[in-house]
């Protein structure tokens, strides 16, 4: 039986992670390397991500500079920058590429927020999935007679603390990030 909580316990930790990967890619209206985290050159074949191609900086507050450590890549960076839904326009000048990012506009932090909502929302769904999950695996187990009844309802009960307690950390999370966005 302790096996089906730490199993869900680790599944709960890893949706946890991955939104925390998917806010740092929301772009806030200052430089963030983390936008290009998803973004991948073809280079000698293989599709790599620019941060492994490129050392990538934050040179002000709003400006991300990309360096290739091989400059025969530069032009790929840039189409790739130009064809993702960043919405950046790439400046190259031989050398580095630059990305300015604008200032956030009223309407595009609601927007931004929104997403930031639906975000953690798909999350609590990916939460309750995995409780659902497991308390399917403790019904099977008291089934088969492995558990009791009072087992099965006391696992049933403590399943429900830990959903609890990833959706309370979920909820923290976006609301920081919903902070974030709204007061830059």
């Amino acid at each position: 039986m302790q096996e089906v909580f730490t199993k869900s316990e680790d599944k709960m930790k890893k949706a946890l992670a991955a939104l925390d990967t998917n806010y740092k890619a929301v772009r806030a209206g200052r430089a963030n390397p983390a936008v290009l985290d998803r973004m991948s050159v073809e280079y000698y074949g293989t599709p790599t991500q620019i941060n492994q191609l490129a050392s990538v900086s934050v040179a002000e507050a709003r400006v991300l500079v990309i360096q290739p450590y091989d400059p025969s890549v530069l032009k790929e960076i840039e189409k790739v920058i130009n064809a993702s839904d960043l919405g950046i326009h790439p400046q190259n000048d031989g050398k580095v590429i630059r990305l300015t990012f604008p200032p956030l506009t009223e309407d595009r932090r609601k927007e931004i927020v929104k997403d930031i909502k639906k975000m953690a929302e798909e999350s609590k769904v990916a939460i309750r999935s995995i409780r659902r999950d497991a308390i399917d695996k403790l019904k099977a187990m008291k089934k088969d007679s492995t558990i009791t009844e009072d087992d099965l309802k006391q696992a049933e009960k403590k399943m429900q603390d830990l959903t609890d307690k990833f959706s309370k950390e979920i909820d923290s999370a976006s609301s920081a990030k919903e902070s974030e966005i709204m007061e830059i």
